[in-house]
């Protein structure tokens, strides 16, 4: 049975500017950010007082590797990614971004923030994230993608107290997948690609630009009716196909076990089935007697 429910944005979403921070601006973020100038930009069209105000953090610099498959050009090897798109923007928007050339940690405040918009390509980055935020009460957009699939999930970091009188809260991407934000599951070897043509046999010249597009409909769906429209949706390029993940604790509790190992998905399963047992008041072993 479905429990679809609707989740309003707070009205601060609608009475100042976002306040976001993007962590990443290598494949996807270089793809996201420009939508992001171009939402802005049409907020403002649309009457919003203050639009998008934007910090993105990435302490890479462009190599050669990173032209034609990130959205950089020859000319800019060797400059810091982050401050690189973040002028280019402001030149041609009108915005007034602010690029920081490091690392995003655990340790960094985001009590005044928004949205956190995460385009890494690790789970030890993603952990960031979730550490950074736990407890600021900001929204994290996870956009993540492996050789020609990713996924787009939008979650909530609440304080516990805030939890709990928010019922429709949103799961975030390590509530719903697990595996997602650990670090001891990262590729051990993460050896730079020495030419695009090495980069492009490993992963899908397209996959950066297709879980942007998932993003930018997201953000643009939730300013436009003041809500959120779903949890995420799963892209596969493979097959051609995307998949979302409804505003639903079905839903949700589905693709907690789904992303479970085996010995995992049976102890979870096993708690969850104990009190169904008790209620039904069957005899040791789960087992009805026969009639």
């Amino acid at each position: 049975m479905t429990q679809t429910i609707r989740h309003a944005l707070p009205p601060r979403f609608l009475e100042r500017s976002w306040q976001v921070n993007v962590v990443g601006a290598g494949g996807t973020g270089s793809a996201v950010l420009p939508s992001l100038a171009r939402l802005h930009h049409a907020m403002l069209e649309l009457g919003h007082p203050g639009g998008i105000d934007c910090t993105v953090f990435d302490d890479d610099r462009v190599s050669a590797t990173n032209v034609g498959r990130q959205g950089f050009y020859p000319n800019d090897v060797g400059e810091f990614k982050a401050s690189l798109i973040v002028n280019r923007l402001n030149a041609l928007m009108g915005t007034n971004w602010r690029a920081e050339t490091r690392r995003f940690t655990a340790s960094e405040s985001v009590h005044n923030v928004d949205l956190v918009i995460g385009c890494v390509d690790t789970r030890a980055a993603r952990r960031a994230i979730v550490g950074a935020a736990q407890g600021a009460n900001v929204y994290y957009l996870d956009c993540g993608n492996d050789t020609d699939r990713g996924q787009v999930v939008i979650g909530q970091l609440l304080s516990k107290a805030e939890a709990k009188r928010r019922p429709e809260r949103l799961p975030h991407v390590g509530e719903l997948f697990p595996d997602l934000i650990d670090a001891r599951l990262d590729a051990k070897d993460e050896t730079l690609s020495c030419s695009m043509a090495d980069a492009l046999r490993k992963q899908s010249l397209v996959i950066n630009q297709a879980i942007a597009v998932q993003a930018f409909n997201l953000l643009w769906t939730m300013f436009r009716t003041g809500a959120v429209p779903f949890s995420g949706v799963f892209v596969n390029l493979a097959t051609g196909r995307t998949n979302p993940i409804p505003v639903d604790p079905a839903a949700w509790r589905a693709s907690d076990m789904t992303c479970r190992s085996r010995p995992e998905r049976k102890r979870v399963a096993s708690q969850r089935i104990k009190p169904l047992l008790r209620r039904r008041r069957l005899p040791k072993g789960g087992r009805l007697p026969h009639r």
